[in-house]
């Protein structure tokens, strides 16, 4: 059964959070800040387009994420938590006609995306491509969900009769029969105009009637808005297109959203290519190599490269058989497809059915299986991108024989080898990697063009430098001196980061020290004078360079940041097969089994069982025009109440509900992993019964609101649950036979491959050279933390340290609170094998209760762990008036 990867989930739990706040305050600018902040995101200000009470946001993830099914799950996040309907209408909005047609097969036909959909919404799911929703019938508004499917061209006009989506349609006459004056969106509906007469027989006298369009009828209903790729819809048209169809919430999905002041997207949520790595989703690093010698030379290295991997992947416990994808210059250029092959057959003795080709006139990989063991296909012949929603994970090269700047179906060629086969990390490290050969005429050209492909398709430099690797050309062995599948080898196999600037005049060392002289070859290539730097770029280098370079200045700086960042990823403990030291964790005996210390503990320990707890819910609606307020344990929340049209059904084969029928419903949506069937479905009947004593509530007052009922339900039981968690915390970690250790029989370890960082990451002018990764996420350059951070990094005692990450799952450490998991800034392993945890508190946050329980459970740890390991809340100045670096330096002692 498919599942989501942490990263979807992450997302649409922010996404949720979002709709939530959204829906209890209508404060869409506040509950956008606020879900940036639970994320740990940089506050950026929300910007509604005159989208005024219609949340529109972002979820940002680089190609390969699975962008679609987030699409699928977010209709019933949105659904559920925003639009409080059964069934919606959708419109899905995709950038191209090929796009479209993929969508549509996938949501009709793809389990990923349909066995979600299903179970969503009772089997009531209905998928239209644009050109069918005359199909729509007017029965199915409401009882069933509705996803359309288009292109934004469809609709993104000026003049609406331009377009078969504003056009008059008789088919649509019955959804707008009943349709009259008083209805709340009426003045929304766009009239019959001079334009539309005559067409499909209208007259003069139809002229400033509602007009029967599939635009009209979006707008009637207020659908959600999926857009993807949306950085192909941020122009003042696209707004105003969006604006017609006056939509309920719009979601965007995009690897490079629009990030400008004047029309750039309010980013919710960002999804970084560490995490998908982490989550075994994409292959990387990306091995490059520049030939520069010819195209033959990179065909060349591209089948020994596939080569090698096949005789490795023999060793897998999956099939696999990698494959290459060329890209051949169009007819014109030198090397076309028919060259390509005939060199491949000729000067490699490739077999013709091991290749295809896949152009507009040739379609070899039509109907074909790349997957099954028994297809022979093992090379890839193209010019432009392979057709949108063409996946095969055995695509493992990518050899260019044109410039790629020139080229923008490289990028979607590049996003086709970076698939992970069977979204699962292979046990041969060469085959968690990625390979492009590019051919170039100009030196270090290729790395730069790939390095701003890489960016376009959603990495950040800071990702590109850790991840992409430029090998030798000239090196023998193209996976090494070793023979080692092992990590550690192959990277400590890597050619160290080089940077190559052609230059018009000799260099002017006489500036320079003599480790930068030592750095720098100067030599002649092609009858051009280059400069190759080995090592990091200094300041006094790069102006002596900028001085002669071919280049202008902008671009050489550019070069120098990205070069710079690669040298300091290469030095990296993690990148060189150090190891950090384990960490223990924090366990508890219960009944004469060691447990490791988990939310789910302290509920045991609580006995915790939703009935001995009161059924009891203070609910009463105050009916108002437009909205209803709830009274939850004395904090009123706002919700929107909705239209009538939008009156939700509960059973749709009876047209009554019943007080059972209401009580099943709310069992469904308010099911809880650590409450059984029996105890909700009891608890549900005694709040409903006590409810329905009120005079002013009736059956049909909680059917009628049963969205927000269920909401208010949730968080009482939210409440109940965590009184638990603190009863059974304190009991179980504080109470004085509470029989406490900290073990390595439950340990944790921080593993060089899996540190899924995000933006923003550090880009001070400060070297850390002892920090484990080589990222560092969410680190200013500058005040207290960041002064910390540079303490722990100067000390002598200290061997490596990591920033830690918080809510990463397996990638973070965490220590448990009564409610939720305690993540401290930094983990410090000592050169004597201890372990520092080190907390660091500002001044307005010292003495708080938050502090103080991280405090007690940081001490708790420590004690337990017979001096392996130590504990610091720092701050600026202690109660004796020393500093941080005193601090440090007496726990460690």
């Amino acid at each position: 059964m498919f599942e989501l990867k942490s990263y979807q989930q992450d997302a649409l739990d922010a996404l949720k959070s979002f709709f939530k706040r959204c829906r209890m305050t209508g404060d869409i600018d506040t509950a956008f800040e606020q879900t940036l902040q639970d994320n740990n995101f940089l506050k950026t200000p929300y910007r509604a387009y005159s989208f005024d009470d219609t949340p529109y946001v972002c979820i940002r993830i680089p190609t390969g994420g699975g962008k679609t099914v987030l699409g699928a799950y977010a209709v019933s996040t949105a659904a559920t938590h925003y639009l409080s309907q059964d069934f919606p209408i959708v419109l899905w909005l995709v950038p191209t006609t090929t796009i479209q047609q993929q969508t549509v097969s996938a949501l009709k036909s793809n389990p990923d995306y349909t066995d979600h959909l299903n179970r969503a919404f009772a089997n009531q799911v209905s998928v239209y491509d644009i050109a069918d929703v005359n199909q729509i019938r007017a029965q199915d508004i409401g009882n069933k969900t509705i996803i359309v499917v288009s292109t934004i061209g469809n609709l993104r006009v000026t003049k609406t009769s331009d377009r078969k989506v504003y056009q008059y349609h008789e088919d649509f006459e019955p959804h707008f029969a009943k349709l009259s004056r008083q209805h709340p969106f009426y003045d929304k509906l766009e009239t019959v105009s001079e334009d539309d007469v005559s067409e499909n027989g209208l007259t003069v006298n139809d002229i400033g009637k509602i007009k029967y369009s599939f635009a009209n009828l979006l707008a009637l209903y207020n659908p959600l808005v999926i857009v993807d790729e949306a950085h192909n819809a941020r122009t003042s048209l696209t707004f105003d297109t969006l604006k017609r169809v006056h939509p309920a919430a719009i979601i965007e999905f995009t690897a490079t959203p629009n990030t400008s002041t004047t029309n750039g997207s309010n980013i919710l949520y960002h999804v970084s290519a560490a995490q998908l790595k982490a989550e075994e989703m994409i292959k990387l690093p990306i091995i490059l190599t520049e030939h520069i010698n010819g195209w033959e030379e990179a065909v060349r290295d591209a089948v020994l490269t596939r080569d090698r991997l096949a005789l490795k992947a023999q060793k897998d416990i999956d099939y696999i058989r990698p494959i290459v994808l060329l890209q051949a210059e169009n007819k014109n250029g030198k090397v076309t497809v028919e060259v390509l092959k005939k060199c491949l057959i000729e000067d490699h003795n490739i077999t013709e059915d091991k290749i295809a080709v896949a152009t507009g006139t040739q379609r070899e990989l039509d109907g074909i299986d790349l997957f099954d063991p028994n297809c022979p296909i093992e090379y890839i012949i193209t010019i432009e991108a392979l057709k949108e929603g063409w996946d095969c994970s055995f695509a493992y090269v990518f050899c260019s024989v044109k410039q790629v700047s020139s080229s923008k179906d490289a990028e979607q060629l590049l996003g086709r080898v970076l698939r992970m086969p069977y979204a699962k990390r292979r046990v041969i490290e060469d085959l968690n990697r990625a390979y492009a050969h590019l051919a170039t005429t100009s030196l270090a050209q290729a790395a730069k063009e790939l390095t701003d492909k890489l960016i376009s398709m959603g990495f950040e430099e800071m990702e590109v430098a850790t991840f992409l690797r430029q090998q030798d050309a000239n090196q023998g062995n193209l996976f090494g001196q070793v023979d080692k599948d092992d990590a550690v080898n192959s990277r400590a196999k890597l050619t160290p980061p080089s940077l190559m600037v052609e230059v018009q005049d000799t260099i002017d060392t006489t500036e320079l020290s003599e480790e930068e002289r030592s750095s720098i070859k100067i030599s002649e290539v092609d009858g051009r004078q280059v400069v190759t730097v080995t090592g990091k770029v200094s300041e006094p280098l790069k102006k002596a360079i900028t001085k002669v370079a071919v280049e202008d200045k902008k671009e050489i700086e550019t070069s120098v940041d990205r070069h710079n960042l690669s040298v300091h990823a290469a030095l990296s403990p993690a990148e060189n097969g150090v190891k950090f030291t384990p960490l223990p964790r924090l366990c508890v005996m219960v009944q004469g089994e060691l447990e490791l210390v988990e939310k789910e503990v302290f509920l045991d320990v609580s006995g915790w069982n939703l009935l001995d707890y009161p059924a009891k819910l203070d609910y009463q609606p105050h009916e108002e025009t437009t909205s209803f307020l709830v009274d939850v344990e004395g904090k009123k929340v706002k919700y929107n109440l909705a239209h009538e049209s939008q009156t939700l059904n509960l059973n749709l084969a009876h047209t009554e509900v019943t007080q059972d029928e209401l009580i099943g419903w709310l069992d469904h949506e308010c099911r809880q992993s650590d409450v059984t069937q029996r105890e909700m479905t009891s608890f549900l009947t005694k709040v409903v019964n006590q409810l329905l004593q009120i005079p002013s509530l009736t059956l049909t007052t909680l059917i009628r609101n049963k969205y927000p009922l269920s909401r208010s339900i949730q968080e009482l039981v939210s409440a109940y649950r965590q009184q638990a968690m603190t009863k059974g915390y304190q009991q179980t970690l504080f109470a004085n036979d509470a029989d406490v250790l900290t073990t390595y029989d439950f340990s944790y370890e921080f593993k060089a491959d899996n540190y899924p960082t995000r933006p923003p990451y550090y880009s001070g002018s400060y070297t850390f050279d002892k920090h484990y990764y080589p990222q560092i996420e969410d680190m200013k350059s500058s005040g207290e933390e960041f002064d910390c951070a540079q303490i722990i990094d100067s000390l002598t005692p200290v061997k490596h340290w990591i920033r830690n990450l918080v809510r990463r799952g397996e990638a973070s450490f965490s220590l448990p609170l009564a409610h939720t998991n305690f993540y401290p800034d930094f983990i410090v392993e000592l050169q004597d094998g201890r372990i520092l945890v080190v907390e660091y508190k500002g001044k307005p946050y010292e003495t708080n209760d938050d502090s103080a329980e991280k405090r007690m459970v940081g001490e708790l740890w420590a004690s337990h762990s017979q001096g392996k390991c130590l504990f610091l809340m720092a701050v600026k100045k202690d109660d004796k008036g020393q500093d941080v670096r005193q601090q440090i330096l007496n726990v460690i002692g």
